[in-house]
């Protein structure tokens, strides 16, 4: 269920931030953004709903946080680019 999830969430979270991203890479953007997502929105008094609808708002909030960060490192790029 998790890789499911994290599927629907890194590719959402790529289609809002206009990244291009492989499957792989947007599962585990959903994975990594789902705890990257709970922490944040922890941090900031905002707990979503314990239901796949919640699960989802947190991991892609965590994986477009994980997008910013990356394109402030990378100064935008993409792999197409390079």
């Amino acid at each position: 269920m998790a890789i499911i999830v994290g599927g629907v969430s890194g590719w959402l979270a790529s289609v809002i931030t206009g990244s291009s991203n492989g499957a792989l890479v947007n599962i585990l953007l959903g994975i990594v953004g789902g705890l990257v997502g709970a922490w944040l929105l922890g941090m900031l008094n905002i707990f979503p709903r314990e239901n796949l609808l919640g699960v989802i708002v947190t991991s892609v909030v965590g994986a477009i946080f994980i997008i910013l960060i990356a394109r402030l490192f990378t100064g935008g790029r993409t792999t197409r680019d390079v």
